[in-house]
C-alpha cells in the first residue's frame, strides 16, 4: 500500500501500465469486487493508512484488481489480522477465485484447507507433494507433508 489516498492507491497501478478509460469506474468497480466499496465510498480522497489492517489488505486486493490480472499472488494475505478481518478476507479469496486464478503463499494450515482446492507443499525450495486440498490434508502421499501438516515440525 502506498501512502496516499484511498482512490490514488486503487487507480495507481492502472494509471502508470497506460489506463485510458474512467478511473472513477475502474476504482469503484475495483472495491466493490474487493468488497470494500460501502465501506469507503465516502473517504476516497482519506489516506490509506487510516484503514484496518483487514481494510488495507482488501485495498490491495482492489489494487490488484483495478489492472486486470489472469493470476493474483497472495503472500500470507491474513498475516496479523483479527479472526474478523481473516474470515473476510477468506470470504473474498472464495469469492475472487471464480474469477481469478489464486495463489496463495501460507504457512496457516488451517487456512490453506479452507480456501484452496488444490495444495503445493514445498520445503527448502523444492516441491515436496501437490494435488487435491482435501487428499492433500487427509491422505498425504509423502512422510515430510504428512509431518509438516501434524505438526510434528514447522
Amino acid at each position: 500500500m502506498v501512502p496516499k489516498s484511498i482512490f490514488k492507491n486503487v487507480a495507481w497501478g492502472a494509471s502508470i501500465n497506460g489506463y485510458r478509460g474512467n478511473l472513477a469506474e475502474l476504482v469503484e468497480q475495483s472495491l466493490r469486487r474487493a468488497a470494500l466499496w460501502n465501506e469507503v465510498k465516502d473517504k476516497l480522497r482519506d489516506s490509506a493508512l487510516a484503514l484496518s489492517g483487514g481494510q488495507q489488505q482488501r485495498l490491495c486486493i482492489a489494487r490488484a484488481i483495478a489492472v486486470g490480472p489472469e493470476v493474483m499472488l497472495m503472500d500470507e494475505p491474513c498475516s496479523a489480522l483479527d479472526p474478523k478481518s481473516t474470515a473476510r478476507i477468506e470470504d473474498l479469496i472464495r469469492e475472487l477465485r471464480e474469477r481469478y486464478t489464486i495463489i496463495i503463499v501460507t504457512h496457516n494450515m488451517q487456512q490453506a484447507a479452507r480456501v484452496s482446492d488444490i495444495t503445493a507443499f514445498f520445503m527448502e525450495g523444492r516441491l515436496v507433494e501437490s494435488g487435491d486440498t482435501a487428499q492433500i490434508f487427509t491422505n498425504p502421499s509423502n512422510r515430510e507433508t504428512e509431518d509438516y501438516i501434524t505438526g510434528r515440525f514447522g
